[in-house]
């Protein structure tokens, strides 16, 4: 299936498309749903924790957190009402949140294998045809899923602050130093680090409750996932986003501070159907910092995709 790109990116930035959405969206549901747990093992044995919230029966959005997160990242957009008519599935990474933590720093730079959890998500989870939302190395996990499985059950693709090579001209230089010091033998200086890291994820970073539980949450990132983005063999995903031909929407902070625009700007060259939404207040986390103008245009782009 190939989706005109013009037309794509037309419906997209469409006024009525992004912010008017009740003739083109699923119908919001007033009830407050609690998300269901589920449990799935991929295919190496590595046990993934997720939850899924809403209609089965609806179009269905299963979202991929980023490097030291979680999938408590996307609390915001589960609780939007915007999102509420949709099927919203999230997982734990593995080396993550409630998932597994394998040990092998080769192992966790193998794209197939992160592919293989994907896979096995969708399948536990009985996903049809769902948009996947990659936030940052979740984009990449996307990739890995390409590479070794068939695109034809995903209605599209929405990459947020995505990398899919880890190439340093796309990082910005405090990707590197962090690099170092989030695998450092000394506690304090990885303690440091992960907080840093954290707070360089926002342009408006949270405050509070919010702040705390997120760190929490990166402190419990396996050690050996760490050195993902440093391994020298990581294998480059370029002709498995250039043979994707549905539509993809990229999401990307104007103010990120860890990945460059670069970075989406070389994904809208190389995805045929690809359309680019630049975020002037956010950073390297749009989906947070504008949860309200995210919701109202992954809506959009979910509707879309899933008539295509």
């Amino acid at each position: 299936m190939r989706v005109d790109r013009q037309n794509l990116s037309l419906e997209l930035t469409d006024t009525a498309a992004l912010w008017d959405l009740r003739s083109n969206t699923a119908t919001p549901s007033p009830a407050v749903r609690t998300p269901e747990p589920f449990q799935v093992r991929s295919s190496d044995g590595t046990l993934l924790a997720g939850d899924a919230q809403g209609d089965p029966t609806a179009p269905e959005i299963l979202f991929i957190h980023g490097l030291r997160q979680s999938r408590l990242s996307w609390n915001k957009q589960f609780a939007d009402p915007v999102l509420s008519g949709f099927r919203l599935v999230r997982f734990d990474l593995r080396g993550h949140g409630d998932s597994d933590k394998p040990t092998s720093p080769a192992a966790d730079a193998d794209p197939d294998r992160w592919g293989d959890d994907l896979a096995a998500v969708i399948a536990g989870a009985k996903l049809r045809r769902p948009v996947l939302v990659g936030w940052s190395l979740g984009g990449w996990v996307v990739g890995g899923y390409l590479r070794c499985h068939t695109g034809k059950q995903i209605a599209g693709l929405n990459l947020v602050g995505t990398v899919i090579t880890f190439d340093p001209e796309l990082f910005t230089p405090l990707v590197a130093t962090l690099a170092q010091s989030t695998v450092s033998p000394d506690l304090a200086t990885r303690t440091a680090a992960t907080a840093e890291f954290l707070l360089a994820c926002f342009h408006q970073p949270p405050s509070g409750a919010e702040l705390a539980q997120m760190m929490v949450i990166n402190g419990m990132a396996a050690s050996a996932i760490n050195t993902v983005i440093a391994e020298p063999n990581t294998p480059n995903l370029d002709a498995t986003f250039r043979g994707f031909d549905g539509p993809v929407l990229l999401t990307h902070g104007a103010h990120d501070r860890l990945v460059r625009p670069a970075a989406s700007e070389r994904l809208l060259s190389l995805c045929p159907n690809a359309h680019l939404s630049l975020y002037a207040n956010s950073g390297h986390s749009p989906f947070y910092e504008e949860s309200d103008r995210f919701g109202h245009e992954l809506a959009a782009f979910v509707s879309i995709a899933s008539q295509k």
